[in-house]
Protein backbone atom coordinates (compact mmCIF):
# COMPACT_ATOMS: atom_id res chain seq x y z
CA UNK A 1 0.00 0.00 0.00
CA UNK A 2 2.94 2.32 0.40
CA UNK A 3 4.41 3.74 -2.79
CA UNK A 4 7.91 4.99 -1.91
CA UNK A 5 8.32 6.58 -5.34
CA UNK A 6 5.99 9.45 -4.43
CA UNK A 7 7.59 10.27 -1.09
CA UNK A 8 11.17 9.02 -1.10
CA UNK A 9 12.64 12.50 -1.71
CA UNK A 10 10.94 13.94 1.37
CA UNK A 11 13.60 15.16 3.85
CA UNK A 12 11.75 13.40 6.68
CA UNK A 13 12.77 10.06 5.17
CA UNK A 14 15.98 11.04 3.41
CA UNK A 15 19.17 10.53 5.48
CA UNK A 16 21.04 13.42 3.93
CA UNK A 17 22.61 16.63 5.28
CA UNK A 18 25.06 19.02 3.62
CA UNK A 19 27.91 17.50 5.64
CA UNK A 20 26.88 13.84 5.54
CA UNK A 21 24.56 11.41 3.77
CA UNK A 22 23.88 7.70 3.55
CA UNK A 23 26.15 5.88 1.13
CA UNK A 24 23.19 4.62 -0.90
CA UNK A 25 22.32 8.24 -1.73
CA UNK A 26 25.74 9.03 -3.23
CA UNK A 27 24.39 9.41 -6.77
CA UNK A 28 21.18 11.19 -5.72
CA UNK A 29 22.19 13.94 -3.28
CA UNK A 30 25.21 16.17 -2.73
CA UNK A 31 27.03 15.91 0.61
CA UNK A 32 30.56 16.41 1.94
CA UNK A 33 30.87 12.70 2.70
CA UNK A 34 28.89 9.47 2.52
CA UNK A 35 28.79 6.69 5.11
CA UNK A 36 27.44 3.16 5.12
CA UNK A 37 25.85 3.44 8.54
CA UNK A 38 25.62 0.87 11.32
CA UNK A 39 22.44 -1.04 12.10
CA UNK A 40 21.58 -0.84 15.80
CA UNK A 41 18.70 -2.03 17.93
CA UNK A 42 16.51 0.04 20.25
CA UNK A 43 16.87 -1.35 23.78
CA UNK A 44 14.99 1.35 25.69
CA UNK A 45 11.23 0.79 26.11
CA UNK A 46 10.76 3.86 23.92
CA UNK A 47 12.91 6.75 22.78
CA UNK A 48 12.30 10.13 21.12
CA UNK A 49 13.30 10.91 17.56
CA UNK A 50 14.01 14.64 17.46
CA UNK A 51 14.73 17.14 14.75
CA UNK A 52 17.78 18.42 16.63
CA UNK A 53 20.25 16.69 18.97
CA UNK A 54 19.04 18.14 22.24
CA UNK A 55 16.41 17.20 24.85
CA UNK A 56 14.11 20.08 23.92
CA UNK A 57 14.32 19.44 20.19
CA UNK A 58 11.04 19.03 18.32
CA UNK A 59 9.58 15.53 18.83
CA UNK A 60 9.10 14.13 15.33
CA UNK A 61 8.25 10.57 16.32
CA UNK A 62 9.29 7.83 18.71
CA UNK A 63 10.97 4.45 18.39
CA UNK A 64 10.00 1.37 20.35
CA UNK A 65 12.03 -1.41 21.90
CA UNK A 66 13.20 -3.91 19.30
CA UNK A 67 13.09 -1.50 16.36
CA UNK A 68 16.12 -1.29 14.09
CA UNK A 69 17.86 2.00 13.33
CA UNK A 70 20.69 2.60 10.86
CA UNK A 71 23.00 5.12 12.55
CA UNK A 72 25.05 7.44 10.32
CA UNK A 73 26.42 9.89 12.88
CA UNK A 74 26.99 10.10 16.64
CA UNK A 75 28.04 13.22 18.53
CA UNK A 76 29.81 13.76 21.84
CA UNK A 77 26.61 14.95 23.55
CA UNK A 78 24.97 11.52 23.49
CA UNK A 79 22.89 11.73 20.31
CA UNK A 80 22.84 9.51 17.22
CA UNK A 81 21.48 10.50 13.82
CA UNK A 82 19.90 7.73 11.82
CA UNK A 83 17.03 6.23 9.88
CA UNK A 84 14.32 3.93 11.24
CA UNK A 85 13.93 0.64 9.44
CA UNK A 86 10.17 0.47 10.05
CA UNK A 87 9.07 3.64 8.23
CA UNK A 88 12.34 5.27 7.02
CA UNK A 89 11.95 8.26 9.33
CA UNK A 90 15.19 10.19 9.97
CA UNK A 91 16.20 12.04 13.11
CA UNK A 92 18.25 12.25 16.28
CA UNK A 93 17.91 9.62 19.02
CA UNK A 94 19.58 9.28 22.44
CA UNK A 95 22.60 7.05 21.88
CA UNK A 96 22.00 5.29 25.20
CA UNK A 97 18.70 3.96 23.85
CA UNK A 98 20.59 1.95 21.22
CA UNK A 99 22.74 -1.16 21.32
CA UNK A 100 24.43 -3.61 18.99
CA UNK A 101 22.07 -5.92 17.16
CA UNK A 102 20.99 -8.89 19.24
CA UNK A 103 18.87 -11.96 18.50
CA UNK A 104 16.04 -11.41 16.04
CA UNK A 105 12.68 -10.53 17.62
CA UNK A 106 10.19 -13.38 17.84
CA UNK A 107 7.23 -11.68 19.53
CA UNK A 108 5.63 -8.27 19.83
CA UNK A 109 3.46 -6.57 22.45
CA UNK A 110 -0.20 -6.78 21.42
CA UNK A 111 -1.82 -4.81 24.26
CA UNK A 112 -1.64 -1.09 24.92
CA UNK A 113 0.93 -1.63 27.68
CA UNK A 114 2.57 -4.50 29.53
CA UNK A 115 5.15 -4.98 32.27
CA UNK A 116 8.50 -6.75 32.35
CA UNK A 117 9.41 -8.58 35.55
CA UNK A 118 12.81 -9.84 36.83
CA UNK A 119 11.25 -13.14 37.96
CA UNK A 120 8.22 -15.29 37.08
CA UNK A 121 5.97 -13.47 39.55
CA UNK A 122 3.59 -10.52 39.30
CA UNK A 123 4.36 -9.69 42.94
CA UNK A 124 7.89 -8.45 42.32
CA UNK A 125 8.57 -4.86 41.23
CA UNK A 126 8.63 -4.67 37.40
CA UNK A 127 11.76 -3.67 35.55
CA UNK A 128 10.05 -1.61 32.87
CA UNK A 129 6.84 -0.99 30.98
CA UNK A 130 6.50 -1.76 27.26
CA UNK A 131 4.08 -0.27 24.76
CA UNK A 132 2.06 -1.80 21.96
CA UNK A 133 4.35 -2.82 19.12
CA UNK A 134 7.54 -3.33 21.13
CA UNK A 135 9.44 -6.34 19.83
CA UNK A 136 11.17 -8.98 21.94
CA UNK A 137 13.37 -12.00 21.41
CA UNK A 138 11.76 -14.76 23.47
CA UNK A 139 13.96 -17.70 24.50
CA UNK A 140 11.35 -19.92 26.17
CA UNK A 141 7.92 -20.11 27.76
CA UNK A 142 7.47 -20.72 31.49
CA UNK A 143 3.86 -21.20 32.51
CA UNK A 144 2.15 -17.83 32.06
CA UNK A 145 5.34 -15.97 31.17
CA UNK A 146 7.44 -15.51 28.06
CA UNK A 147 11.12 -15.35 29.01
CA UNK A 148 13.37 -13.08 26.99
CA UNK A 149 16.94 -13.88 26.00
CA UNK A 150 17.93 -11.47 28.80
CA UNK A 151 16.01 -13.69 31.27
CA UNK A 152 13.24 -11.18 31.85
CA UNK A 153 9.60 -12.22 32.23
CA UNK A 154 6.65 -10.84 30.27
CA UNK A 155 3.01 -11.98 30.61
CA UNK A 156 2.52 -14.41 27.76
CA UNK A 157 -1.06 -13.32 27.12
CA UNK A 158 0.20 -9.81 26.27
CA UNK A 159 2.37 -11.02 23.36
CA UNK A 160 1.83 -12.40 19.88
CA UNK A 161 4.20 -13.87 17.35
CA UNK A 162 5.83 -11.16 15.22
CA UNK A 163 4.13 -12.68 12.18
CA UNK A 164 0.66 -12.69 13.77
CA UNK A 165 -1.78 -10.73 11.61
CA UNK A 166 -4.75 -8.93 13.13
CA UNK A 167 -7.91 -8.96 11.01
CA UNK A 168 -9.38 -5.57 11.98
CA UNK A 169 -7.15 -2.52 12.40
CA UNK A 170 -10.10 -0.47 13.69
CA UNK A 171 -10.45 -2.83 16.64
CA UNK A 172 -6.73 -2.43 17.27
CA UNK A 173 -7.13 1.37 17.33
CA UNK A 174 -9.88 1.01 19.92
CA UNK A 175 -7.33 -0.45 22.36
CA UNK A 176 -5.90 3.07 22.66
CA UNK A 177 -9.15 4.80 23.65
CA UNK A 178 -8.36 7.28 26.42
CA UNK A 179 -4.63 7.43 25.72
CA UNK A 180 -3.49 11.08 25.87
CA UNK A 181 -2.76 13.05 22.74
CA UNK A 182 0.93 13.83 22.16
CA UNK A 183 2.31 15.37 19.01
CA UNK A 184 4.97 12.96 17.74
CA UNK A 185 4.08 10.32 20.32
CA UNK A 186 3.70 6.65 19.43
CA UNK A 187 2.81 4.91 22.73
CA UNK A 188 -0.06 4.56 25.18
CA UNK A 189 1.60 7.31 27.23
CA UNK A 190 0.78 9.65 24.35
CA UNK A 191 0.33 9.47 20.59
CA UNK A 192 -0.94 11.50 17.67
CA UNK A 193 -3.44 10.84 14.91
CA UNK A 194 -1.07 9.36 12.35
CA UNK A 195 0.68 7.19 14.94
CA UNK A 196 -2.68 5.66 15.83
CA UNK A 197 -3.17 4.75 12.17
CA UNK A 198 0.40 3.49 11.76
CA UNK A 199 0.37 1.34 14.90
CA UNK A 200 -3.05 -0.13 14.13
CA UNK A 201 -2.09 -1.04 10.58
CA UNK A 202 1.21 -2.53 11.72
CA UNK A 203 -0.77 -5.10 13.71
CA UNK A 204 -2.27 -6.18 10.38
CA UNK A 205 1.28 -6.41 8.96
CA UNK A 206 0.66 -3.36 6.78
CA UNK A 207 3.51 -0.86 6.55
CA UNK A 208 2.50 2.78 6.74
CA UNK A 209 4.32 6.08 6.53
CA UNK A 210 4.53 8.03 9.77
CA UNK A 211 2.81 11.37 9.06
CA UNK A 212 -0.75 11.96 7.92
CA UNK A 213 0.15 13.83 4.72
CA UNK A 214 2.41 10.96 3.67
CA UNK A 215 -0.30 8.44 4.54
CA UNK A 216 -2.83 10.38 2.46
CA UNK A 217 -0.51 10.31 -0.56
CA UNK A 218 0.23 6.61 -0.31
CA UNK A 219 -3.14 4.98 0.35
CA UNK A 220 -5.55 4.26 -2.51
CA UNK A 221 -8.29 4.30 -3.67
CA UNK A 222 -9.71 7.74 -3.03
CA UNK A 223 -13.41 7.83 -2.12
CA UNK A 224 -15.72 10.79 -2.65
CA UNK A 225 -17.75 11.08 0.58
CA UNK A 226 -21.49 11.72 0.30
CA UNK A 227 -22.78 14.96 1.79
CA UNK A 228 -24.27 13.02 4.70
CA UNK A 229 -21.23 10.66 4.86
CA UNK A 230 -23.58 7.70 4.33
CA UNK A 231 -21.18 5.96 1.94
CA UNK A 232 -18.33 5.77 4.44
CA UNK A 233 -17.34 2.28 5.57
CA UNK A 234 -15.57 0.88 8.59
CA UNK A 235 -11.82 1.31 8.09
CA UNK A 236 -12.01 4.30 5.76
CA UNK A 237 -9.46 7.00 6.56
CA UNK A 238 -10.72 10.60 6.61
CA UNK A 239 -8.02 13.20 6.02
CA UNK A 240 -7.94 16.89 6.77
CA UNK A 241 -4.88 19.12 6.44
CA UNK A 242 -2.63 17.77 9.19
CA UNK A 243 -5.09 15.24 10.59
CA UNK A 244 -6.45 11.74 9.99
CA UNK A 245 -9.31 9.80 11.57
CA UNK A 246 -10.52 6.21 11.24
CA UNK A 247 -14.16 5.45 10.43
CA UNK A 248 -15.70 2.94 12.87
CA UNK A 249 -19.17 2.67 11.33
CA UNK A 250 -21.70 4.77 9.44
CA UNK A 251 -21.86 7.44 12.12
CA UNK A 252 -18.70 7.43 14.26
CA UNK A 253 -14.94 7.66 13.95
CA UNK A 254 -11.93 7.17 16.22
CA UNK A 255 -8.93 9.47 16.30
CA UNK A 256 -6.19 10.89 18.49
CA UNK A 257 -6.91 14.61 18.55
CA UNK A 258 -6.11 17.85 20.30
CA UNK A 259 -9.78 18.71 20.93
CA UNK A 260 -10.29 15.79 23.32
CA UNK A 261 -6.54 15.62 24.09
CA UNK A 262 -6.94 11.86 23.82
CA UNK A 263 -7.84 8.99 21.54
CA UNK A 264 -11.61 9.30 21.38
CA UNK A 265 -14.69 8.09 19.55
CA UNK A 266 -17.06 10.76 18.29
CA UNK A 267 -19.77 11.24 15.68
CA UNK A 268 -18.40 11.85 12.19
CA UNK A 269 -20.74 14.82 11.79
CA UNK A 270 -19.37 16.48 14.95
CA UNK A 271 -15.74 16.12 13.85
CA UNK A 272 -16.52 17.42 10.36
CA UNK A 273 -18.44 20.41 11.75
CA UNK A 274 -15.75 21.31 14.28
CA UNK A 275 -12.99 21.19 11.67
CA UNK A 276 -15.12 23.16 9.21
CA UNK A 277 -15.60 25.86 11.84
CA UNK A 278 -11.79 26.01 12.11
CA UNK A 279 -11.51 26.41 8.33
CA UNK A 280 -10.65 22.79 7.56
CA UNK A 281 -12.55 20.73 5.02
CA UNK A 282 -12.04 17.03 4.35
CA UNK A 283 -9.16 16.77 1.88
CA UNK A 284 -9.77 13.13 0.97
CA UNK A 285 -11.10 9.78 2.11
CA UNK A 286 -9.03 6.67 1.47
CA UNK A 287 -10.47 3.16 1.54
CA UNK A 288 -8.36 0.33 2.95
CA UNK A 289 -10.08 -2.79 1.63
CA UNK A 290 -9.91 -5.98 3.67
CA UNK A 291 -8.39 -4.52 6.83
CA UNK A 292 -11.51 -3.95 8.94
CA UNK A 293 -13.22 -7.33 9.08
CA UNK A 294 -14.84 -7.19 12.51
CA UNK A 295 -17.44 -9.79 11.56
CA UNK A 296 -14.88 -12.49 10.71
Amino acid sequence: MVDPRSIHEDPRVLPARPDLAAKYLEHRVKAARYVEGTRRSVVAPQAPVRSEPRPDGHLDTEVLKGEIVTVYDTNDEGWSWGQLQSDNYVGWLPTQALSDLGPEATHRVAVARTLVFPAPSIKVPPLESLSFGCRLAIARIESQFAVTVANEFVPLRHLVDVHHQERDFVMVAERFIGAPYLWGGKTNFGLDCSALVQLSLSACLVTSWRDSDMQEQSFIPKIEPAADHSNLKRGDLIFWDGHVAIVRDGSTLIHANGHHMAVAIEPIADAVARNRAAGLEISSVRRLEGLARKDQ
